[in-house]
């Protein structure tokens, strides 16, 4: 949403004419179009990205490839990380020529615009590393439960299958329940009679 919010901005309101006279479109930041286009490039960019890893994370759990898995998650982690940098560089740049722009009739036209894409490309920062931050846990967290491994299964398909895992073979005495499969039934519990039919 903050990526359309600053590339539309910056589309709508952030080209203005410099006087009456003229009727060339001059991009609102110190005139700079260099500042217009990489906001909306930015912008673009982000806005397709997040509709990318949006489909990955619902279609996440049908992967079953282990290693796709973790190239998703890399993939992930990578633009991620590399979107924090350019929206840093989108919000440097942007309010640097802000700064510098000199304040005309067709500049205060278009300053809410200006400052709407300067500031969403802040709040932009924060998401975007907050975003990498989370698929560098992801990735943590899978390494850790062996989400990633290869050698979960054994190479030989005629291999038995381990058995269920044991305990330590020490039994406690006072045990709250009765072992399974040991009790003996009686054919007619108390209190309870056979109907005759």
């Amino acid at each position: 949403i903050f990526s359309i919010v600053v590339f539309g901005s910056i589309v709508n309101e952030c080209y203005v004419n410099k006087d009456n006279m003229n009727s060339e479109l001059l991009c609102i930041f110190n005139e700079n179009e260099s500042a217009c286009s990489y906001g909306i490039a930015v912008g673009v960019i982000a806005f397709f990205g997040c509709i990318f890893f949006f489909v990955v994370d619902l279609y996440f759990q049908q992967i079953s490839s282990v290693k796709d898995r973790k190239r998703a998650v890399l993939l992930d982690l990578g633009f991620s990380g590399f979107l924090s940098f350019l929206w840093f560089v989108a919000f440097c740049f942007l309010a640097n020529q802000w700064q510098r722009t000199k304040m005309t009739r067709g500049v205060s036209q278009g300053a809410d615009a200006a400052r709407a894409a300067i500031t969403f490309s802040f709040f932009s920062i924060i998401v975007w590393v907050a975003l990498a931050v989370k698929a560098l846990q992801r990735y943590r967290l899978g390494t850790d439960m062996s989400l990633f491994a290869t050698d979960q299964f054994t190479a030989d398909p005629n291999a038995a299958y381990p058995g269920y895992p044991t305990g330590s073979g020490i039994e406690s005495t006072e045990t709250y329940q009765s072992p399974p499969f040991t009790e003996t039934l009686d054919a007619n519990p108390k209190g309870y009679q056979v109907p005759a039919y």
